[in-house]
Formats: structure tokens, sequence, C-alpha cells
């Protein structure tokens, strides 16, 4: 897949993490999505995080066992909802799409720790969207194995 839009790189996939942070202002160290590798605009995506004991997290959870916060986990896929929606917004020629604010988080779940030297692979569905407000489907997988999974309300602002 391949697009331009106003001002902006074209979307082609993998996207990578410079074009990652055109489409969302977070940054380092709390940017935890590395990859897009799949999209359906409007539907889903696909994104990766590589987990490394270099994560600044690591240091106080927890020392001598290190385990990556529920919390970052349920962050990531809320950043690749964000990333959806986004993404979404470029293919059909918008420039800008307002941002989308985590606004509740339901049903999460943890199944296993995430430790360093997995890889994340976040899977976001889109269930629906009305008005300014998106319901996301969201689950995270280390190695097949899903780890955590949520279901996601965010709801957009335009910045001014």
């Amino acid at each position: 897949m391949n697009t331009s839009s106003n001002n902006t790189t074209p979307i082609t996939l993998p996207v990578g993490v410079e074009q990652i942070q055109q489409l969302l202002p977070h940054r380092y160290p709390f940017l935890l999505v590395d990859r897009v590798i799949e999209i359906v605009p409007e539907q889903s995506v696909v994104t990766l995080k590589n987990v490394t004991i270099n994560e600044p997290f690591f240091n106080g959870h927890f020392p001598g066992h290190p385990v990556m916060p529920g919390v970052l986990i349920v962050e990531a896929m809320a950043q690749s909802a964000g990333l959806l929606t986004q993404i979404s917004a470029r293919l059909k020629g918008n420039a800008a799409s307002p941002l989308f604010y985590l606004a509740k988080v339901d049903n999460a779940r943890f199944n296993a720790p995430v430790v360093p030297g997995d890889q994340l692979r976040m899977e976001v569905k889109l269930k629906r969207l009305l008005r300014s407000m998106g319901l996301f489907e969201a689950r995270t997988l280390v190695d097949g194995r899903e780890v955590a999974s949520c279901e996601l309300m965010c709801a957009a602002r335009s910045e001014k």
C-alpha cells in the first residue's frame, strides 16, 4: 500500500518509527510502538514493539526480575489504535485527523508476563466509530500466545 497526502511522507508498509512519530505525539520513553506491519484502513492494524532490557521502567519493575508493567502494554495497544485512526485518515486524503485520547479501558486481562527479549504483536480492531468516540478490541501476543487483551474507548479531540 502506498499513498500520499498533503505535507506528509507517503504511507508504505512497514511503517517505521520515524513515520510513527509524524502520526503520534508520543516520544521516547513513552512511544511504545516500533512498527506498523499490517493495516486495513478503518478496520484493523497490527503493530510491533520490541521489548529490551534498556527500557527505563525495568529499573524499578522489578529489580532482578524485569516485567513490563501491564498498564504500558495497554498504552501500547491504545497507541496502536491511534495509529489505525491516523493512518486511515491519511489514506482517505486527510492531512490531519484529530488525536484520539484514551477514555476508558474495559475487560483488561493479562495472561503472561512480558519480559526483555519479547516482541509484542498488537492486534487492534475498530468495533465501532460513533461521532467522536472509537471503540476498539485489542490484544497483544508474544510468539503467537496472547499475553494481554482489552477493549479501549478513545475520544477524538481536535487540537487548537
